[in-house]
Parts: structure tokens; C-alpha cells; sequence
């Protein structure tokens, strides 16, 4: 039997590096479609790199060539543009196209917990997120009128050693390494699940060439929420200290900085709970291996082996210093007296 041939187009990214990683080691011939920019991470050995912009379609074509593909899988489309893109140009040369939405799509806030493929999709306040959802609807379009043979996959918080997982990434652990303050938004009760790039790739890999995905939408992600004060103190015992944290409402940081809280308020400030069965009913062997404790670990790890990696957000930085100063609670001592 030939060995499975796929096209990623992105395949770079944190989640993208691992799956193609999986897929070369699951005897995959795995093409990549890139513009070539740099990426901080290891080249995957035993792939192929084709260069051109997907959202040029007369470069496409003529890197491609007339090449036909059993999968593709697009890493960068975000739009039901980007779709009508992908399927004028991969309609008849793939028998599996597999977008990548996100699990910000469901409704936000959900209704009920644990969320499953079959809960709504709504996000009134990210529109990131209500893009991913208008490009689902034109997915479901095509394979309901025209059988494009197309799978939706929606992934949760998915990290990396690369990818330290707050807004404005390693300023916040530079901070808790000089020993200020760090904002949790809301009381940080809240439980979010994080899962490692190496677990997702082994359920995301198991979907290609498989006939039973085609039509259908899975998400893949842990299972074992955490509250968010639980992710930052590890991350903080990972680092060496103990942190500083102040509370603060994520009303309070929208209205302060509103493209930190559009992300907050159409994704990270509602408790997410996930129900995997779906994933694992077709791919028996997705499991999470990779405890978020090692994770962070690893993340520290890979930010100290070189400075160069610790890039400083100074806006979100002074936005931060204004939070806690705002928020920051007044001792006991200090009340009473006044």
C-alpha cells in the first residue's frame, strides 16, 4: 500500500510542527506548502517544502503543478474567503480537506458543560472566532451541495515548549522573575484545559484518510481542566519563584485594553470543559501523556537556553502596571487606619 500523501499548507506553527512531525513518523508523505518565512523551530526531516503563498492562486498552481493529494490541511485559513480559496484550488485534488477552526467557536459562554461537537456555535465577542465559524458554515455548504470532502477540526488551548500560554508571553514570567505583580484575569477560578502539541497531533493524525471523518467536526483536547491561578502558579514554580498576582476583572481589562480583552472575553475567561469521546471513538489512540506540570517546565526551559527567545511585550507590560496598580488590594493594615 502507497503511503498516504499530504499537503499542509502552513505547517510550521506550534500545533502544525508537531503534527507534522507525527505524520512523518506514521510513514506519511508530507508535502509542505510555506512562503518560506523563518520559523524558530527544528526543521522536520523527511519532508518536502513548496514555496508560494497559498493566497496567491496563480503561484499555487504553478508550484503545484497538477499534483492530487489523499489530504490537505490549511493551518493559516481563518475566513469563508480563505475556504473559497482552498476549494477552487483543491476541489478536485483532495480527498480530504481538513480545515482548522477552533474551539472558540462554541458557544461563549457555553451553556452547559462539557462542551460537546454538537454544541452550538456562537461567539459574540471575538471576531476571530465568528470568522472561524462563518468559514465552517461554508465548509458545511460545500459538502452538503457539492460532497467537497471536508473534516473540521477544532482545537482548544494547544502549546508548545515555544508558547508560553498568557497574553503577552514571556513579559509575564519576566515579570514574576523581578518579583512584580502579574494580572490573573477574573479570580482566576475559572478552569481551562492546555494541551500539549505532541498529544493533539497523535488524535489529529489519526483523522487523515479516514472515510468516517468526512462531514464531521471533532475537537481535541484535555480532559483535565485546571483553574487558571493553579496555571499561573506552575508556570511560576517552574521559573524558579513564587508569585506575585493580582485579580482583576476581565470587564475591567477590556476596558482598558479591548484587543487583549476580546480575547479574554471570547475565549479564555469562561470555564471550557471538553468531551473527547467523539475523537477517541474514531482514534482510539489519542491520550493525554504530557502533564501540564512537565509542560511548563519544558516552556522555561527552552525560553532560558537563549535570550534572543524572551521577547518583551512593553505595552502590554505598562498596561499591566496600570492594572495593578488600579486593582492591586490594599493591606489590612492600611484600611483600618484610614
Amino acid at each position: 500500500m502507497s503511503a498516504l500523501k499530504l499537503l499542509m499548507i502552513g505547517g510550521t506553527g506550534n500545533i502544525s510542527s508537531a503534527v507534522t512531525r507525527h505524520a512523518v513518523q506514521a510513514g506519511m508523505d508530507v508535502s509542505i506548502l510555506t512562503r518560506g518565512q523563518s520559523d524558530a523551530r527544528p526543521a522536520v526531516e523527511g519532508i518536502r517544502r513548496i514555496f508560494a503563498d497559498v493566497h496567491d492562486t496563480a503561484a499555487t498552481l504553478e508550484a503545484i503543478g497538477d499534483e492530487t493529494f489523499d489530504c490537505v490541511v490549511d493551518w493559516v485559513a481563518f475566513t469563508p474567503e480563505d475556504i473559497d480559496c482552498d476549494i477552487r484550488l483543491f476541489g478536485d485534488r483532495t480527498k480530504q480537506y481538513v480545515f482548522i477552526s477552533s474551539a472558540s467557536a462554541y458557544q461563549t459562554p457555553p451553556a452547559s458543560v462539557p462542551v460537546l461537537e454538537s454544541t452550538p456555535l456562537r461567539n459574540p465577542h471575538w471576531l476571530y472566532s465568528q470568522n472561524k465559524i462563518a468559514a465552517e458554515e461554508r465548509l458545511v455548504r460545500a459538502y452538503r451541495d457539492d460532497a467537497f470532502p471536508m473534516t473540521i477540526v477544532r482545537p482548544s488551548h494547544t502549546y508548545d515548549e515555544t508558547m508560553v500560554p498568557f497574553d503577552g508571553g514571556w513579559t509575564v514570567m519576566e515579570r514574576m522573575r523581578q518579583g512584580r505583580e502579574v494580572v490573573i484575569p477574573g479570580d482566576g477560578t475559572s478552569l481551562w484545559t492546555m494541551t500539549h502539541s505532541q498529544d493533539f497531533a497523535v488524535g489529529f493524525v489519526g483523522l487523515l484518510g479516514r472515510q468516517q471523518a468526512l462531514g464531521n467536526s471533532y475537537h481535541i483536547t484535555s480532559e483535565s481542566p485546571m483553574t487558571w491561578n493553579f496555571i499561573y502558579e506552575t508556570m511560576a514554580a517552574a521559573a524558579g519563584v513564587d508569585g506575585r498576582f493580582v485579580h482583576v476583572a476581565s470587564d475591567a481589562i477590556n476596558a482598558t485594553d479591548p484587543i487583549w480583552g476580546a480575547a479574554l472575553l471570547g475565549d479564555k475567561s469562561h470555564s471550557m470543559i471538553f468531551d473527547n469521546s467523539k475523537i477517541r471513538a474514531l482514534v482510539p489512540d489519542f491520550a493525554i501523556k504530557v502533564p501540564f506540570e512537565r509542560g511548563a517546565r519544558d516552556i522555561v526551559a527552552w525560553h532560558d537556553a537563549d535570550e534572543n527567545r524572551k521577547v518583551i511585550d512593553h505595552e502590554l507590560d505598562a498596561t499591566m502596571d496600570r492594572l495593578v496598580n488600579a486593582y492591586r488590594p490594599r493591606n489590612l493594615s492600611q484600611s483600618q487606619g484610614e
